[in-house]
């Protein structure tokens, strides 16, 4: 959950919608200048079509100006919360947040597998 945004990262976070906007909008993930930038750097610089938090590589074409638009209109009525942290949110249980038995009965009651390919075996 995205308080100041001081310890959210603009593109790489799923802060605001479902999924990071590095993913929603690749193209300008792609060739935006700063890609580690914080979500509080991008509204203090104004995230506005004309704000200086826009900086790219290059010139942009103009299907690329429209998904910058598109995106201005997603954080046109988002407000950082100055003096309040930001928090991570447990999707599983976002009242009482992580735990190991709600994870672990999470993977054995649902039939999820995790991919095998992805851990180490030593």
């Amino acid at each position: 959950m995205v308080g100041d945004g001081r310890d959210t990262y603009f593109w790489y976070d799923t802060w605001v919608g479902d999924v990071p906007l590095r993913l929603k909008y690749p193209r300008l993930f792609d060739l935006t200048m700063d890609k580690e930038c914080k979500v509080a750097d991008m509204g203090r610089m104004g995230w506005t079509v004309d704000g200086m938090a826009w900086e790219w590589r290059r010139r942009l074409f103009a299907w690329e100006e429209e998904c910058v638009r598109e995106c201005c209109v997603l954080l046109n009525n988002f407000v950082l919360q100055a003096n309040v942290t930001d928090k991570w949110r447990w999707l599983l249980d976002p009242v009482n947040g992580y735990s190991v038995k709600a994870s672990y009965r999470y993977i054995t009651s649902t039939g999820h597998f995790s991919d095998r390919s992805l851990v180490d075996d030593v």
